[in-house]
């Protein structure tokens, strides 16, 4: 697991003052929020690593755990993809740009961008599993050549809850992008189904130098990890990003944790290997 480190070295109980500079609404539920910090010495220094969160705070209301959706090059930027699931979120979808609300963070591990170099990569993504993906993208695109086959494998429960559609059909001229959807509207003309099944078909040359990253509903994890050990790929090669009530984001409160592992602090990212005995206890 990549350590949870960053430039910018702060108290994590800090909360600063953010700004909405724009809101891009991506679907029924989901809008993402460019938010820039209004303090120019804290902005100067924010710096994060792909899938790591930041916690938003709603004054009266509480904090939410939202993952970094932006571009780690562009700090200053911090779009954060949220869908409405609980009060906090709720509050957050009746602001407008313009308006303040409070951040902490970056906190967690990150996805292991670096020791993808030199290999094949596969990201799949389930609805609002994306975002947490979509900084490991950025990366990628930025520095090309030093990685082999690039595929995004993502899919939804129909066409509007796929998300940056404009952007992601940008990417297919650098990267194989494969999108599908649980139940086809009218308009739609692509593959039907789950987005375990582009993976079955996926042609994989180099299963032993392959890494595969996932991030979506538990159980749809779950069966991509299984899908891609059958085609060869090594459990040492499978990180996973999970998702859990985070109240603190420093492993004091406990509610997120899972097991020996507290999600906010050893995760959010983990070697699947790591947290494999965990996900088959149910209910936990």
């Amino acid at each position: 697991m990549t350590p949870s480190t960053t430039v910018a070295r702060h108290d994590p109980w800090l909360t600063w003052n953010a700004t909405i500079a724009s809101i891009t609404r991506e679907g029924p539920d989901v809008a993402t929020y460019d938010l820039t910090i209004d303090d120019p010495e804290v902005a100067q220094r924010y710096r994060f690593l792909p899938g790591q969160f930041n916690m938003l705070y709603m004054p009266g209301v509480g904090e939410a755990a939202i993952s970094i959706s932006g571009d780690p090059a562009s700090p200053r930027q911090l779009p954060h993809t949220i869908r409405v699931a609980g009060n906090v979120t709720q509050a957050l979808a009746n602001l407008r740009a313009g308006d303040s609300l409070g951040l902490r963070g970056p906190f967690g591990s990150s996805w292991p961008v670096e020791q993808c170099v030199g290999k094949d990569l596969i990201l799949v993504a389930g609805g609002i599993g994306l975002p947490p993906l979509r900084p490991v993208i950025y990366e990628v695109l930025a520095n090309r050549e030093r990685y082999g086959n690039v595929t995004l494998l993502y899919g939804a429960r129909s066409s509007d809850g796929l998300l940056y559609p404009k952007q992601t059909a940008a990417w297919e001229d650098s990267i194989t992008v494969k999108r599908t959807v649980d139940r086809a509207s009218a308009d739609w003309h692509g593959h039907v189904g789950v987005v375990t099944a582009l993976l079955e078909r996926l042609s994989i040359p180099r299963p032993e130098d392959t890494v595969l990253m996932t991030c979506g509903p538990e159980v749809m994890m779950w069966y991509t990890i299984r899908t891609a050990l059958s085609r060869g790929l090594s459990k040492a090669n499978a990180w996973v990003s999970l998702e859990r009530n985070m109240n603190c984001a420093v492993g004091f409160c406990g509610h997120c944790q899972l097991g020996p592992e507290f999600v906010c602090k050893d995760g959010p990212v983990f070697r699947y290997d790591r947290v494999e005995p965990i996900l088959k206890v149910e209910h936990l």
